[in-house]
């Protein structure tokens, strides 16, 4: 039986609008870059790593960062937040409701993706309790590549695991755990267990997992942030992104390993702090040339935001497995002329890369042309003009690409401001009886709140996590809706494409909608915007892919009144902008969110119910696949407590579910969340 102390846990963290007009080009000189030579570390890949032997008793810590005793380390804020403007929410600007439907795009096929429960107890259970899963995809040569916190799969395109079955010498609690062969990031990436669960030793903390697979050069790039820990569990404040490329066109097999420190990449704007940073948040792109990476760099003491980072490889020189790949590292602080909220100078915040379909969509001209989309609402970006509101799109251009491949790449970074829709930060989710009492659907909470239960541990169900008594005061959360940072930016058939969350009025009621942008890159015009957002809904967390044709699938959580959490999708096109929404086929909320970070008595009053933090679309030929975070599973109050309530009967794991067969379960004690994964033909 595992008990919980308490502590201080890291929480791990159409109406078309007619404002077209362009802003000012930002004429400010981007800095050449700080080139350097990346040695390749090592080769990793998806098998799991040593497994700790012993009776696995000697830590009850669930979370990065919590010690084993009455209280843990102070979290970092950073990692918990992800964002500056957290709590501030904008007043909507009013919407027509979208229709809810079926909408264009065929459905091929779809299947439940990583959970929890596989998240929780692969590598022998070795593993911490994490939220959200920050949804990775990717999807070339047949096969369909899924990382999130802090796991990984791969699966043809029927949804079956390719990876060797692990279930035999997965040994958890005494029984062997199927965990649909999924290995830990910590096994991919060659370190140690992110827990020893036999010695209370800490590895490596690894986090916030993108992939991309590029049909040019037959290659899967995975891409995570690793934080340094001392074995004690303590963060050193060292930390780098881990780049891994697979050796063949075959993801099973052996991939090269990058290590890129970032401890020390930011510049101290007016309200940011000295380095050390952390480079949080990493997201991924290409062109015909590059392999790009972006981060916002956080300062790890006081201070706020040092500005986006960027970091550009040769795409070639990855893919042959050079022994050193060059880079070029650009910083975007004081490159923005922003206009919106107010006209000043910028950083850049949350710079996302775009990725192209197939081999002839990237942009040639110039010497080769990567471009990436920004928001500039937040908190990070604002400064102290901030008011959690904008109408400024940052298109952004990184031309002479080719220059990668030389001894001395010579890139240029530019960026031009466009006045889009307004955009605010929206309000957290509903789901149904949020703000109302847990019932036995959502069995963590009612556990929290249960003072009769009889159970091993004592009367009162709470025993079982807790050894200090916590208020029984916990209601059915409103997951988290993230701010307006931007989410997947695509480039296809000449255009960018993006989306991100804001506030819109729907229904007469502020809810958490969807702000869209078709963008002609090379004028520097929108093509088309608009909202999607629908009465007694919240849309949250949007994915854009699009196929070489332009003809493409967005990807959403839909939450509502009377609707769990769900994986959602849209069509959207450059002709029509996006078409009446749907739940995908298989993708309906089962339950309501019940992850700990729900729950003060878990992560502090008041909580942030951790959702997304991001989805993803990938092509694949004229198919576009997407990836959403949803509630796949119910979990009755009696079957989470099983044998641990008395008289009860089923797994000797606390809160999985998985009945006297001993799983595979659906859940673990502390968290329910499932990703879906779907096909469709737009």
């Amino acid at each position: 039986m595992h008990r919980r102390r308490t502590l201080a846990a890291l929480a791990a963290l159409t109406l078309l609008a007619s404002m077209i007009s362009v802003g000012p080009a930002a004429v400010l000189a981007a800095p050449a870059g700080v080139t350097s030579h990346i040695p390749k570390a090592g080769t990793g890949g998806p098998d799991t790593g040593d497994i700790p032997s012993g009776d696995g008793n000697a830590t009850d810590a669930e979370f990065p960062g919590q010690l084993d005793g009455e209280e843990g380390v102070d979290p970092y804020g950073g990692i918990i937040d992800r964002s500056l403007s957290t709590g501030h929410v904008s007043n909507g600007l009013s919407a027509n409701s979208g229709k809810k439907g079926k909408a264009s795009p065929t459905f091929v096929t779809g299947f439940e993706g990583l959970n929890h429960y596989q998240q929780r107890y692969t590598r022998g259970g070795n593993q911490f309790s994490l939220e959200p899963p920050d949804q990775g995809l990717c999807v070339g040569n047949g096969y369909v590549v899924e990382p999130v916190n802090d796991v990984i799969n791969i699966f043809n395109k029927s949804g079956q695991s390719v990876l060797p079955d692990n279930t035999a010498t997965n040994i958890v609690t005494g029984f062997p755990r199927n965990v649909n062969h999924a290995v830990d990031l910590n096994s991919f990436f060659g370190y140690p267990p992110a827990i020893n669960r036999t010695t209370g030793v800490r590895g490596q903390f690894v986090t916030d997992p993108s992939c991309l697979y590029d049909a040019a050069t037959q290659r899967f790039f995975l891409v995570v942030l690793t934080l340094e820990t001392t074995p004690g569990g303590a963060f050193t404040t060292v930390n780098h992104l881990d780049l891994a490329v697979s050796q063949t066109s075959n993801p099973t097999g052996g991939w090269n390993i990058y290590r890129i420190d970032v401890t020390n990449d930011g510049s101290p704007g007016n309200t940011g702090g000295p380095c050390p940073c952390l480079g949080d948040y990493p997201h991924i792109g290409a062109d015909a040339n590059g392999f790009y990476i972006t981060t916002n760099a956080y300062p790890w003491g006081p201070g706020s935001f040092d500005g986006a980072q960027l970091y550009a490889f040769s795409k070639a020189q990855l893919a042959a497995g050079a022994a050193s790949v060059t880079m070029v590292h650009i910083d975007t602080t004081g490159m923005v002329n922003a206009t919106s909220p107010v006209a000043q100078v910028e950083p850049g915040f949350t710079v996302w890369p775009a990725q192209s379909p197939g081999t002839n969509s990237f942009d040639t001209s110039a010497g080769g042309t990567e471009y990436f989309l920004s928001s500039n609402a937040g908190e990070e970006a604002a400064g102290t003009a901030f008011n959690g509101t904008s109408t400024n799109l940052i298109t952004w251009k990184l031309t002479n690409t080719s220059s990668l491949n030389s001894a001395s790449p010579a890139l240029n970074l530019s960026n031009k401001v466009l006045t889009v829709g307004q955009y605010g930060i929206p309000p957290k989710q509903q789901q149904p009886g949020s703000g109302t009492a847990p019932t036995a659907d959502v069995p963590q909470g009612t556990c929290i709140n249960d003072t009769t239960t009889s159970t091993l541990a004592g009367v009162g169900c709470w025993r079982l996590l807790f050894v200090v008594e916590p208020a029984h005061t916990e209601v059915i959360s409103r997951p988290d809706s993230n701010d307006t940072r931007m989410q997947q930016v695509m480039y296809a058939n000449g255009k960018l494409w993006g989306a991100l969350d804001t506030a819109l009025t729907v229904g007469g009621t502020n809810r958490a909608g969807i702000e869209w942008f078709i963008v002609n890159p090379v004028v520097g015009k929108i093509v088309m915007q608009g909202y999607l957002g629908a009465a007694g809904y919240d849309l949250t967390y949007p994915a854009i892919g699009v196929t070489a044709s332009g003809r493409g699938v967005m990807a959403f959580t839909a939450t509502g009144n009377s609707l769990n959490p769900s994986a959602a999708f849209a069509s959207i096109d450059a002709v029509s902008g996006v078409g009446a929404w749907d739940v995908v086929n298989g993708g309906t909320g089962a339950a309501q969110d019940d992850g700990f970070t729900s729950y003060k008595s878990q992560v502090g009053n008041p909580p942030r119910t951790r959702w997304g933090d991001y989805g993803a679309a990938a092509v694949d030929g004229n198919s576009v696949w997407i990836a959403s975070e949803y509630i796949a599973h119910a979990c009755t109050y009696t079957d989470w407590g099983g044998p641990f309530f008395t008289g009860g009967t089923g797994d000797n794991l606390l809160g999985t579910c998985g009945g006297a067969s001993h799983g595979p379960g659906s859940r673990s004690a502390l968290a329910n969340w499932s990703t879906r994964i779907s096909q469709y033909v737009p």
